[in-house]
């Protein structure tokens, strides 16, 4: 099995979505360092509210990482579709952490929640934007379920927040106390609800 996954590598690399995941890189690397350009001293609310944004952003271009215009000519193969999908996260996964750690290195640090927590955060964003792209897969034959799980993403994103009742709030400042039961919930950990 690992002869197989080592020659699966270079395959399975050029078949990426190179310009997808850089464009969504590239769009929050932007959005993160706004402050440091404009010189701009965000409060720590703002600054929360743009790394949320830009952990979005980075999951948006999850969403098609998963895409494979080759789908249906690949059924056939001896290797399974979750070992190929495994491997493709496999490989982008340290560019995904080396990206936001430049995103988290470019954001105002004076305002800057804890670190820790909006990686949290953005981990989750991320693990929702796989999960929905690999269920569209199952469940559908579509070679490129990115731009649906896009929507359903941005659609969950709005509603979230919203439609989250108050004592199992998720989005909450750093300053809040319930930042800490926040983030323990992140995770999926139960915690009893704010009274």
């Amino acid at each position: 099995m690992r002869g197989v996954t080592r020659a699966l590598v270079v395959p399975v690399w050029r078949t990426l979505p190179w310009p997808a995941l850089a464009a969504a890189a590239a769009l929050g690397l932007l959005v993160a360092s706004v402050p440091a350009l404009t010189g701009a001293e965000p409060a720590p609310w703002q600054t929360l509210v743009l790394l949320r944004g830009v952990a979005l952003i980075g999951g948006l271009g999850l969403a098609f990482l998963l895409d494979d215009p080759a789908r249906h000519l690949t059924t056939p193969v001896p290797v399974r579709r979750p070992l190929r999908q495994a491997l493709r996260v496999a490989l982008v996964a340290p560019f995904a952490a080396l990206w936001w750690t430049a995103v988290l290195q470019v954001a105002p640090a004076a305002s800057r929640p804890p670190a820790g927590d909006l990686t949290l955060e953005a981990a989750a964003v991320g693990v929702l934007a796989l999960a929905g792209a690999a269920t569209a897969i199952r469940l559908t034959d579509e070679a490129r379920p990115g731009p649906a799980v896009v929507a359903v993403l941005l659609t969950a994103a709005v509603a979230a927040p919203l439609l989250t009742p108050e004592g199992w709030a998720l989005f909450v400042p750093a300053e809040d106390p319930r930042w800490p039961p926040a983030h323990r919930r992140w995770p999926g950990r139960p915690t009893a609800p704010a009274p």
